[in-house]
């Protein structure tokens, strides 16, 4: 009986595309144009306008800040986002996100997660049947 091997995924080496169209093709792109490339919700929101807050994010990214702390979970990553860090809230601290070309359309608030994870400890003396016949000594 032959051993099946398990095959890894190389890593892709060529330039990333997002719906058929490179980075640098998307950064060249209006708004308009590109809110075509997203999907339903993304594209909503993004045609719908953005408020002042929204407004305020985009333009310290187009300042050049490389580190911008927000609470606008519900931002939609845009082209003129990649390479920078955004610390992104998540009700409690804020969780540094740097932003990648395969981030492009999804919302901020998807990368700080709001709930950890639960870690239970060791049931402590008395909690079960069994610890009642354990010495205390």
């Amino acid at each position: 009986m032959a051993k099946k091997t398990k095959k890894k995924i190389p890593r892709r080496k060529e330039e990333f595309t997002y719906r058929g169209h490179t980075v640098n093709d998307l950064k060249k792109m209006s708004l308009a144009e590109f809110s075509d490339l997203l999907p339903a919700a993304s594209r909503r929101k993004v045609r719908r306008g953005f408020n002042e807050e929204h407004k305020k994010l985009i333009q310290r990214v187009k300042n050049g800040d490389t580190v911008i702390r927000t609470h606008l979970r519900d931002m939609v990553v845009l082209p003129e986002m990649i390479g920078i860090d955004i610390e992104i809230h998540s009700g409690k601290k804020f969780d540094r996100v740097s932003v990648q070309p395969e981030m492009i359309g999804h919302y901020l608030g998807e990368y700080a997660l709001t709930r950890q994870m639960v870690r239970h400890g060791s049931a402590g003396v008395g909690a079960t049947r069994s610890s009642k016949f354990v010495p205390l000594k």
